[in-house]
């Protein structure tokens, strides 16, 4: 059974590795660059994730599609949504959370690569209800 510990550590990999591209591009690049070389460090460590996955909408028994898709699902247990901009807008957040809550994971992280430091300014995480229901 997963935990918060886990997800915790999860969480570092994924931050270390935001960290290394943010390192080697610097700020002020495309969104999909910074998502191409983050992808490709995830290989290099040998990390479980998925690309661009769809996001799919149950409603009342029925799978609706509604165009969205998030950057990463690592280790199927949290949603990373990378952005390049000069401030993160609550939409941004919004998004994240929608992703949370419809693929049913306990964690999200949200990148900004425009900025100087991405531990200090360039990242958000939120977690939901199933994140307070794991054991610590």
């Amino acid at each position: 059974m997963m935990t918060q510990a886990d997800i915790n550590k999860h969480t570092y990999d994924i931050i270390n590795v935001a960290i290394e591209v943010h390192k080697s591009l610097g700020p002020g690049l495309l969104e999909s660059v910074y998502h191409r070389c983050m992808e490709q460090e995830m290989k290099l460590r040998k990390l479980s994730f998925k690309s661009e996955l769809i996001v799919p909408i149950e409603y009342k028994g029925l799978e609706l599609d509604a165009n969205l898709r998030c950057d990463f699902l690592y280790a199927n247990c949290i949603v990373v949504e990378l952005k390049s901009v000069d401030a993160i807008a609550p939409v941004f957040q919004a998004q994240l959370i929608t992703y949370m809550k419809l693929l049913r994971v306990p964690k999200g992280i949200l990148i900004n690569f425009n900025v100087t430091n991405i531990f200090r300014e360039g990242q958000q995480t939120f977690v939901n209800e199933l994140f307070r229901d794991l054991p610590a």
